[in-house]
């Protein structure tokens, strides 16, 4: 798909456990739009919480100031992110040079811990909105939510979503409804349990019981 505009810039987070999905969703969406940077402490290949690396091309140190997209990315790895200094006073200093401050899923409560989130709606994987008030923020139970210069998206497979409002934000309709054809983004899931509000009870208390002890790992360090 031919782009004859300025690529945008955008810096994605990477650190040790975080979901794939999440960064990859909107990856695919800006790929033929923008400069990636996969950014890191290092440049040595970075575990996801599925086992697959990702390889980072720009040390945190070498992240351009200005930035039209700065994403953070959920996962397992989230509460660790969320206690490494090095990682939550790289995001408070870049914030202040990006254009849009953005995450997919427990993301969010990565840049709630860098105070980026205090006064502005937002929302995260279902099982853990609850904690985004510890860090200021409002939660709206929404796929995708925008306030001013922050744009979140909720877990996992929202990041598609999330990557084609921010790209119509950034580059228009027309524009976004290009790549989501391009990208056959046509989504027809084979049950309606893809949140908590659709999914039986015996479903969702069964899903929360399988992501409890990462939940609770994120929990404490949010209170602390």
């Amino acid at each position: 798909m031919e782009n004859t505009e300025t690529p945008l810039v955008l810096g994605m987070l990477l650190y040790p456990g975080l979901t794939l999905l999440d960064l990859v969703g909107p990856l695919t969406v800006f790929t033929e739009h923008a400069k990636i940077h996969l950014l890191s402490k290092t440049l040595d290949p970075v575990v996801s919480d599925s086992g697959i690396a990702m390889v980072p091309n720009t040390t945190l140190a070498e992240c351009p100031a200005a930035l039209d997209v700065l994403f953070v990315p959920g996962g397992l790895g989230t509460a660790d992110a969320m206690k490494d200094a090095e990682l939550i006073a790289f995001l408070k200093r870049q914030a202040s040079y990006s254009r849009y401050i953005t995450s997919v899923c427990t993301g969010s409560l990565i840049l709630g811990a860098a105070g980026l989130l205090r006064g502005y709606k937002a929302t995260s994987h279902w099982a853990t909105t609850e904690s985004l008030a510890l860090f200021g923020a409002e939660f709206v139970n929404q796929r995708v939510v925008i306030d001013r210069n922050r744009v979140s998206g909720g877990g996992v497979t929202a990041g598609i979503d999330f990557g084609l409002t921010l790209l119509a934000l950034l580059r228009g309709p027309e524009v976004a409804q290009m790549t989501q054809l391009f990208i056959e983004y046509n989504p027809q899931p084979p049950f309606n349990s893809g949140s908590p509000e659709t999914a039986s009870p015996t479903i969702v208390q069964g899903v929360k019981e399988m992501i409890a002890k990462a939940t609770h790992g994120r929990e404490l360090v949010a209170k602390s």
